[in-house]
């Protein structure tokens, strides 16, 4: 049973903080693991920025724990911690982020850390988006079936095709070994398309793909129009009749294959995104040997059972290529996407019911034990104060599925992320430390107040994983 606990911590905190207060923290807590980004930040004026937390597509409602310069929500500015080398991107069409001056004033801070944390005996990882280059082309946006941009988005990520992506990856990687040889490994968040929204499940269908797929093998124009048949099918097409199975305690077993049946072209793109997120993994993994060391790692965050179905990224691929891969129980988000699915469903197809829809949904992504809610209502973002509507067992299953289907070649550290109550957050932090998992990450420490550092610490003890 592994002892590897770690905890992502965002520059910002660092900045705030200092060195010697956030390795406090990470002892306080008992981790022995910590993933940082490589920027720099500070306040700024109202409406200029960016909103922290994030906004998750104007649903959430999340506030910090700890708050940054004496606030919990702010609107802020950023820039790169260091200044990259402009050789490393020759040939690139996605150039570097420009120092500025909080390059200037605060970026060594996350030079000193990471040299700081790793004399402190931990892991040090760089978290960076899979597939979300500086100031992205419209050229590399994921396409709809029918071509066109889906629209809204939550993840703002690019087409896991595209070359010129790939290029700006490999030397962004080189960059950062160059500045920090010391880390561990990088772990790409995202090497899939997300599924918050339904438009974003429906990705990717441009030009970049088509190629990559035809190059492969794949019967893209046919996979392409199956697909497209499917989502015509969803928007319009669907009835409580279509419902009836997968609200049912069968959990649609019956309903699930007869679909297959009728749109097979649909496994034949489950199949290829799969291939698509291992091939850019793949990448991952041949500049981190190119650039690193042998001993460097590469660890994917991703999502959990079944939604990697429909984000393309499959457990036993990228254990091929990753050392170890961290699928994310954020429960909030998963309670959001009923929300998301269910609402554009029932203004896509007149006169579902609504509670047989939801029902439905629960079931399809595996989040009740019994009965599930029978409103949309019922799901959604919770308040900070609010529980997380989704059990115990669901997130078991999902661990287990996850843990199984990687075949014993990559560890899995689930992903707790911290938002929520002092309880709520014991309660799934628990059911990961006494899980089968290798061990685990907590995202993120701005939701770790020191009451919840404090039951990290006792419940990982009282596993016996300490």
């Amino acid at each position: 049973m592994s002892d590897f606990l770690g905890i992502t911590v965002m520059s910002p905190y660092i900045q705030n903080e200092g060195v010697d207060g956030i390795l406090k923290s990470l002892d306080r807590a008992g981790a022995n693991a910590v993933a940082v980004n490589t920027s720099v930040t500070a306040p700024c004026a109202e409406g200029e920025g960016f909103w922290m937390p994030p906004t998750d597509a104007g649903a959430s409602p999340r506030v910090f724990d700890r708050p940054l310069w004496g606030r919990t929500a702010l609107w802020a500015r950023g820039g790169p911690a260091f200044k990259s080398k402009e050789e490393f991107y020759e040939g690139c069409v996605y150039r570097p982020r420009q120092p500025n001056d909080l390059t200037e004033s605060d970026g060594a801070i996350m030079g000193e850390f990471i040299r700081e944390a790793k004399a402190a005996g931990h892991r040090v990882y760089i978290q960076m988006g899979a597939a979300q280059p500086p100031g992205m082309l419209e050229e590399d946006v994921p396409r709809l079936p029918d071509g066109s941009i889906p629209q809204d988005r939550m993840a703002n990520t690019a087409s896991l095709a595209s070359e010129a992506v790939r290029a700006y990856n490999r030397a962004f990687i080189r960059d950062v070994f160059e500045e920090y040889p010391e880390i561990d490994g990088f772990r790409p968040d995202w090497p899939e398309y997300p599924c918050y929204k339904l438009c974003e499940a429906f990705q990717d269908f441009g030009s970049h793909v088509k190629q990559w797929a035809e190059e492969r093998g794949f019967d893209f124009d046919s996979v392409q129009r199956e697909v497209a048949r499917f989502y015509a099918y969803i928007h319009g097409e669907l009835t409580n009749s279509d419902l009836e199975d997968l609200a049912s305690a069968d959990r649609g077993k019956y309903s699930i294959l007869h679909r297959m049946n009728l749109f097979p072209g649909v496994a034949d793109w489950f199949r290829m995104k799969a291939e698509l997120s291992k091939d850019l993994l793949a990448d991952y993994r041949n500049a981190i040997t190119e650039y690193g060391e042998a001993e460097k790692e590469l660890s994917a965050n991703a999502f959990m059972p079944p939604f990697t179905f429909i984000t393309g990224l499959d457990f036993a691929r990228a254990a091929e290529v990753c050392e170890s891969i961290a699928p994310k129980l954020y429960t909030m988000h998963w309670s959001l996407i009923i929300k998301f699915w269910g609402d554009e469903l029932l203004a896509a197809n007149p006169g579902l019911d609504e509670s047989l829809l939801v029902r439905a949904l629960v079931h399809l992504l595996d989040l009740a034990e019994g009965e599930p809610g029978t409103s949309i209502s019922d799901y959604g973002y919770p308040a900070p104060d609010e529980p997380h509507p989704i059990p115990d067992e669901p997130q078991k299953r999902k661990i287990r599925q996850a843990v199984s289907a990687t075949r014993g070649n990559a560890e899995i550290l689930p992903l707790v992320h911290g938002y929520g109550p002092l309880d709520d957050y014991g309660r799934r932090f628990k059911l990961v430390a006494e899980s089968e998992a290798a061990g685990v990450w907590i995202n993120r420490y701005g939701y770790l107040s020191d009451e919840k550092l404090d039951v990290t610490r006792e419940i990982w003890q009282a596993s016996s994983r300490a």
